[in-house]
């Protein structure tokens, strides 16, 4: 029997803080009432300061494959072309989803061990002289993978071509814990969901809205009905919903978004970083490979781990949550067996973060996986040199 708190060390579903659980512990109400309104404007305009808009975003009850569907039958038609990046298994999804719809997927073909490279979007969009890509297509944070994709130099290489494609941008990973800026990077539809970065249960799916998103989602010929962004939008206006919304995930965003401000999402992006260094400082030290090869797109959400040959991922994973009672993430499709990983995201600070990398050092040991003692204190030493902040704000929240 296992003894003491489980360490969810997955990169989603996150752990849910307490203050989020007692924000959800609340009678159901009537979702067409002045009080219901209030918490959806609420949850509405906060929203909207986490992706960092001043334009809409929509939440459905859903999960984020709703949130992509959405995005994709609001913008684009039945034989449009797109162009997207196989970074991992989860760009690998999306793709297959375009297809269902009839969309003609362009795919350029990766190792999953990088993000998207803008220069090569770029090359592909200028051979496009007749502008027959409708949308670039990129995750921001592959979670298979642990690698990000720098999503302000994708929109410089898009505007460099003048092409008119839009940017659509899978931000389910990353939202509320790594940098992402919607209309500073003039992206059109971001699609992101509850249980990540904004700390909730699984059950709710964000698009944020350009207006150029808004205007092709007029012209487009796909079908839609639950995931219509305008029958969304004009109850929205007022704080409600065309149908039944997700009422206490709605006061748990309400609770989390209050979160994140209170810590300032400047700190929040930087505590991420932080964790994410010293867990790979952790690794390297190990002797263990990370998967992600380029520095500049290390995952501040995630850090996937290759495990030495002969040896099985998924045993090790096993071994660990039996001695140690906790959960690291498997591997997917192309990687499954290979690696594992940690996730560092959301309600996460030095003291949690320090013990997951022990319960690992521990499984290595136990597995009998070839390492080098010591990187625990590795990355001990690596957060006792680089403090976090004293403001009150991020205590308060790192606290709670």
């Amino acid at each position: 029997m296992r003894q003491g708190r489980h360490f969810l060390q997955i990169p989603g579903p996150s752990p849910v803080p307490e203050r989020v659980l007692r924000a959800m512990d609340m009678p159901v109400i009537d979702h067409r009432s002045a009080q219901f309104a209030e918490l959806g404007r609420a949850v509405l305009e906060g929203s909207q300061k986490i992706f960092q808009t001043s334009g809409p975003v929509v939440i459905f009850p859903s999960s984020g494959t709703g949130a992509w569907e959405a995005a994709i039958v609001n913008t684009l038609s039945p034989g449009d072309k797109v162009l997207m990046v196989e970074t991992g298994h989860f760009a690998t999804l999306w793709r297959q989803m375009a297809g269902r719809f009839g969309i003609e997927v362009d795919f350029m073909a990766g190792d999953w061990r990088r993000g998207a490279d803008p220069t090569q979007i770029e090359a592909r969009l200028a051979e496009d002289a007749a502008h027959t890509i409708k949308a670039v297509m990129v995750v921001h944070n592959e979670t298979s993978t642990g690698a990000t994709s720098r999503i302000a130099d994708i929109r410089a290489a898009i505007d460099r071509t003048g092409h008119p494609a839009l940017l659509m941008v899978d931000t389910i990973s990353s939202l509320g814990s790594v940098d992402y800026r919607h209309d500073e990077w003039k992206v059109d539809v971001s699609v992101s969901c509850s249980q990540k970065g904004f700390m909730l249960p699984p059950g709710l799916g964000f698009n944020a809205i350009s207006e150029k998103a808004r205007a092709a989602a007029k012209t487009n010929r796909m079908p839609r009905s639950y995931f219509d962004w305008e029958e969304m939008l004009k109850p929205n206006a007022k704080g409600f919903f065309p149908y039944t919304p997700a009422t206490n995930l709605l006061y748990g965003l309400r609770e989390a978004i209050t979160m994140l401000l209170e810590e300032g999402l400047d700190q929040v992006f930087a505590r991420h970083q932080r964790l994410a260094a010293a867990t790979r400082a952790a690794v390297n030290h190990w002797g263990l490979e990370v998967l992600c090869q380029e520095p500049l797109e290390y995952s501040p959400v995630l850090t996937a781990v290759l495990m030495p040959p002969g040896h099985d991922a998924d045993q090790f994973r096993q071994v660990v949550l039996d001695h140690y009672n906790m959960s690291l993430g498997a591997g997917l499709s192309k990687v499954a067996g290979k690696v594992f990983r940690i996730g560092h995201l959301g309600e996460c600070n030095e003291l949690t973060l320090l013990g997951a990398l022990t319960g690992v050092e521990m499984g290595l040991s136990v597995a009998g996986v070839p390492h080098r003692a010591g990187g625990v204190a590795v990355a001990m030493k690596y957060l006792e040199q680089r403090p976090q902040s004293n403001s009150p704000a991020h205590l308060k929240v790192v606290g709670s």
